[in-house]
């Protein structure tokens, strides 16, 4: 994975509302690399404290990494079972949105 792929990713992610989630192939789309999900989940590993990777989750709405919870509850968004609750309506599709 090269670092311009890294920093696309990283510069959308930022663009993710408080309150809101996207998931890793939204992201892989928006940067032009569709079939790139798992790329995006490196990259978002190793972001920088500035990136909200805490809203980038996967596409069923289910939470990659659990430690996130905290975060997304203390921004508004209900999670139960490491599952987001109403996904769909607080989803942010970069292709949409930008």
């Amino acid at each position: 994975m090269n670092e311009i792929f890294k920093q696309q990713v990283w510069e959308i992610s930022k663009l993710i509302p408080k309150g809101r989630v996207s998931s890793y192939g939204a992201i892989a789309k928006a940067v032009g690399f569709p079939n790139h999900s798992r790329h995006v989940g490196k990259a978002m590993g190793g972001c920088p404290k500035d990136v909200p990777a805490h809203r980038v989750i996967s596409s069923s709405g289910t939470l990659s990494v659990p430690e996130f919870q905290e975060r997304l509850e203390a921004e508004g968004i209900e999670v139960e079972n490491f599952r987001i609750k109403n996904f769909k309506k607080l989803f942010w599709n970069p292709l949409d949105e930008l």
